[in-house]
């Protein structure tokens, strides 16, 4: 047991430095890997790929900034300050609070919501401002 630990450890090394060992790789005609939001893509000749033998590689590709996005800002009125807090007191946040003085949209620092004051954001051009709270 110990002498194959051993000899697992050298295969890796010796794949590694790029001589060819006995480690599987993925055959050619497989599918190219689904891109990551982050841009992550695995080199065909990658020994790491062995794990997804069994099943393919699974990419959620619903990334959170991705889906605040499509959630129009809110109006709130002629309210000058506004608080957020996730949106559920037990699963969002620490509550903040928001100054919507200035023409734009507000986005919360925490979960990303956007909030604007209808009073002052009246155009379509006050709209593409874009304010991040901290």
């Amino acid at each position: 047991s110990l002498q194959m630990l051993a000899l697992r450890g050298v295969a890796r090394l010796t794949a590694l430095r790029g001589v060819t060992s006995n480690i599987p790789v993925a055959p050619a005609d497989s599918k190219p890997d689904k891109v990551t939001h982050t841009g992550q893509v695995w080199d065909k000749k990658d020994w790491r790929l062995q794990r997804f033998d069994n099943a393919p590689k699974m990419v959620n590709p619903n990334v959170a900034a991705n889906l605040i996005a499509e959630r129009p800002p809110q109006d709130c009125g002629h309210e000058s300050v506004i608080h957020c807090d996730g949106g559920h007191a037990a699963l969002g946040h620490p509550r903040v609070f928001i100054n919507l003085d200035k023409p734009g949209v507000h986005a919360c620092g925490y979960c990303g919501n956007r909030f604007y004051n209808s009073h002052i954001t009246k155009t379509a051009e006050d709209l593409a401002i874009n304010h991040l709270n901290c």
